[in-house]
């Protein structure tokens, strides 16, 4: 069963996400940023819940200390800038509260689809395979180069999450340093092309002024 902590101070949102999850997974607690390091001494878990204003250690600096730890920040902070900044220093994707319940499940089950021991990342009929460097859409496979392979993994990694063209290429910069934001657009225009092959669907929205996120 997979393992995920709770770090949220409301005591109220914090029991409504485990009702939501703990029949499904083994749910770990904690109230607070500091107390969430304790827990982590003692348990490995595969995804950390995550809130952003917590009493003593804030959540963004609780991300930067477990960049080996895919984390879900739940948050009432709401701005574009946040959204970035939390995803920039390693946070995998984002809810804005209040959140509807299905959708906070289902962030949730992506994730930990997601995670490093997986060699598939899905999203709809999309399937990304990360051993054989693989897109397949349904049935088909799609090639593609190192590049727009890497630039795909991220934008599976934070689905439905708006990612800046300078975050997407920090993201990407691990698999591949030959990339800037010119050529990003010319790579996003021909993964379109290649999907187009054998789906109607354009999966790949452009966020005027500020980058790129999976519909």
């Amino acid at each position: 069963m997979k393992a995920i902590l709770i770090v949220e101070d409301d005591i109220y949102i914090h029991n409504l996400m485990k009702e939501l999850l703990e029949n499904t997974y083994k749910i770990y607690d904690a109230y607070s940023g500091t107390e969430a390091l304790l827990v982590l001494e003692k348990v490995s878990v595969d995804l950390i819940i995550l809130d952003l204003m917590l009493p003593g250690l804030a959540g963004e600096e609780l991300i930067q200390k477990l960049n080996d730890i895919p984390i879900l920040v739940v948050s009432a902070k709401s701005s574009v800038e946040d959204k970035v900044n939390t995803l920039h220093i390693g946070a995998r994707d984002y809810i804005t509260k209040p959140f509807h319940n299905e959708e906070f499940v289902e962030r949730v089950a992506v994730q930990l689809r997601a995670t490093k021991g997986n060699k598939t990342l899905e999203y709809r009929e999309l399937r990304l395979d990360t051993k054989e460097h693989f897109l397949y859409v349904g049935e088909n496979p799609v090639g593609l180069t190192r590049v727009e392979f890497s630039i795909m993994k991220q934008l599976l990694f934070h689905t439905n999450q708006i990612l800046s063209k300078s975050t997407l290429l920090d993201l990407i910069f691990d698999d591949t340093n030959d990339c800037d934001e010119n050529s990003l657009k010319v790579h996003i225009s021909n993964i379109r092309k290649k999907i187009r092959q054998f789906s109607n669907e354009d999966y790949i929205e452009s966020v005027w002024g500020i980058g790129y996120k999976l519909k």
